[in-house]
């Protein structure tokens, strides 16, 4: 889940989308901006992906996470 700056969201989006490992991403209306649901097969390439390229969207301003595990 995203909070992005004013203005940026569709810019946002389409960075998004191409990020490996997105799977979805969509724009939102309420507490969040932009949801997109991600799937890695190790939590550390999770981490990186979140820490290391989400997070450095131009616009991005916070992020939330859940993560689902299969049982």
């Amino acid at each position: 889940m995203f909070n992005v700056q004013s203005g940026f969201e569709y810019r946002v989006l389409t960075t998004v989308k191409k990020v490996e490992g997105v799977e979805e991403a969509y724009i939102s209306y309420g507490v969040y901006d932009i949801a997109a649901k991600l799937r890695t097969d190790y939590p550390d390439d999770l981490k990186d992906i979140i820490q290391n390229k989400l997070r450095q969207i131009s616009g991005v301003r916070a992020t939330s996470s859940l993560v689902l595990v299969e049982k």
